[in-house]
Order: C-alpha cells, then structure tokens, then sequence
C-alpha cells in the first residue's frame, strides 16, 4: 500500500507540471486551448525519440518544452492571425500533433507508422535512472524527490515570469482584453506567449512521464486535459482563501498530486481499470460542484442569519411595545 502511495505521489508530482500549463490556458489567458492532448505526446515522443538516439535525458526534455512550445505558438497563430475560435484552434493543432507524433517516433525507429516506443533497453538513459544513480536511492525515493524538486522548480520560475511586466501583460490579458489594448498592450503577443508557456509546460511533463514510465504512446494523452482541469480544481478548492499567486501554484500541485493517490488507491482496491474514466469524471464533478455547494451553504447560513436578525427586531419591538402598555396603563390607572 505505500508503495502505491509513493507511486501515485511520484506521478502527481509529474501532472502537476501539466496541470500548472493548463492553469495558464484556461485560468490565466482564459483561453478554453485543447491542444494539451496531442502536446503531452508532443513531448513523450521527442523525449523518447532522442533517448534512442542516446541523447542526454535532461536535455531531451528541454528540446520537448521547446516543441510543446511550437505547438503552443501555432494554436495562438491560428486565433491571433486567422480568427479561428480558440477551442476549434486547439482541436486542430491537436489533431496534426497525432500524426506529426507517429512521425517523431518512427524518426528512432527507422520505420513509418510507429505508434510507440518502449524505453526498457534505454531505462538506464533517463533522467530518473541518473538521478538515482547519482543519489544512491532507490527508484521511487529518487523519483519522489527529482519530482518535488521540479514541480517547486516550475512553480518558482512561474511565479517570477508573472511578477515581471510581460507575465503582469498576460494576466492582465486574460482579465480584460479590450482594456489591455486600450493601453496600448498587444494582445495578440501576450497570447501567443503565453499558450507557448502554457504547452511547453504540457509537453515536459509529457516528456518526464515518458521517462518515468519507459514507454511513449500516441495515445497517452486521451483525457490529459481532463486531470489537469481536475488538479486545478481541487487545488483551488484546498486554497481557497489564499490570495498569494504563488499558494495558488501550489494549490494546483497539491491538487494533482491528490488527484492521482486517489487514483492509485482505488485502482489498488480492485476497481478495473476500465472504469478508470468513470471514476475521472465523478472526481472533477464532486470538485466543480464544491464552490456551489460552498455558495449555497454560506448564502443559506447569511439567510438563516438575516432571519434571526428579522426575529429578534420583532422580538425587541414587541417588548417595547408590551412596556410601553404597561406604562400607559399604570398612568390611567394613576
């Protein structure tokens, strides 16, 4: 059982990079981008691809953030320059990174149409195997620090790229466009920046995924945006009276890393995996509909309180008048 704690830890900690580029897309540029699902392969498969070629681990995943982040820059191009709509933007540039992701793999294999790529003859070649090589722990320790180090590492730099005047010209962005133009920002650029951030982010922890599972799959990434949303979400719940950017961050990263360890420890007590999607869906509807239940819960306790309030005044007033009565009738009396 903690091994499988462990695991799903160390898999939280890879997501939360994903759910932290999402975060970006969807929170701060408020940009519904479906690009996420074609990028996380983006990334697997560059980083896989260049791991056959026997290129250095870390520098496999850098050369991923730079792809993921191409493919960041399309989806902005094709809203920015050619007006499409941005869900319609993602989903093509989603849908070309299917076949460009065959391409890059079959690229390692010398052949067309692969789909995957295995990294067990190359599992000594990754990032986590030279981390734990150079720490002398084993796999899964080594795994859970390299993990807290990136994700604290990401959200470092994160939080310093939105304090300076290009980030504060994103944010501003995605709260209100036509303001930001009004002062002269060109939104079109702060876009384009930041869904490049956003999906360079995606495709490193594609990449990171890649090495720590040994295998690239054109597939892994069906429902990727669905657990980041979901990260985002629970996060946002947990720090939800935090109003620091940073506790924001780590908000997402706690959340995917809840995320997953439920995952991991209902898979562990014996749901199939077929239902995996099933179980996705009810843990970010109980997630959305938290803020509505928190909502509901404080308006009723404002009414129940206004309420009271309204009771008590009729309460007091009606003891004054009873006191007032008394009083003229002592007089009358008199």
């Amino acid at each position: 059982m903690l091994d499988t704690l462990l695991a799903g830890i160390c898999q939280g900690l890879i997501w939360a990079v994903l759910a932290l580029g999402v975060y970006i897309s969807f929170r701060i540029l408020n940009f519904a981008d479906l690009t996420c699902e074609g990028c996380i392969t983006l990334g697997a498969s560059v980083s896989a691809m260049l791991i056959w070629k026997e290129v250095n681990p870390f520098l496999s995943v850098l050369l991923a953030f730079l792809a993921g982040c191409a493919a960041g820059a399309i989806t902005g191009l094709l809203n920015t320059r050619l007006k499409i709509p941005p869900i319609l933007a993602g989903i093509l540039t989603m849908i070309s990174l299917y076949s460009i992701n065959i391409h890059i793999m079959s690229l390692a294999t010398g052949s067309g149409g692969t789909a995957n790529l295995s990294l067990l003859t190359f599992r000594s070649n990754t990032a986590y195997a030279q981390v734990s090589s150079l720490l002398g722990l084993g796999r899964v320790n080594s795994a859970l620090m390299f993990g807290v180090v990136v994700a604290l590492a990401v959200s470092g730099i994160l939080y310093w790229f939105f304090g300076t005047e290009l980030g504060y010209a994103i944010r501003a962005t995605g709260a209100n466009a036509s303001m930001c133009r009004a002062q002269g920002i060109n939104t079109d650029l702060t876009k384009l920046c930041g869904l490049a951030l956003s999906n360079g982010l995606i495709a490193t922890s594609g990449a990171l995924l890649c090495q720590y599972q040994n295998y690239s799959d054109v597939n892994m990434g069906v429902g990727s945006i669905i657990i980041g949303l979901a990260s985002i979400i629970i996060g946002e719940t947990l720090f939800f009276g935090f109003r620091n950017f940073y506790m924001k961050l780590v908000g997402i990263i706690v959340g995917a890393v809840i995320y997953r360890v439920v995952v991991a420890v209902v898979i562990y007590s014996g749901m199939p995996s077929t239902d995996l999607k099933i179980m996705t869906a009810g843990i970010v509807t109980i997630a959305l509909a938290l803020p509505v239940i928190r909502k509901s819960a404080a308006s009723s306790r404002l009414l129940l309180t206004f309420k009271n309030r309204q009771n008590n005044r009729k309460a007091r007033r009606q003891k004054k008048k009873q006191a007032r009565g008394a009083v003229e009738g002592g007089r009358r009396n008199v």
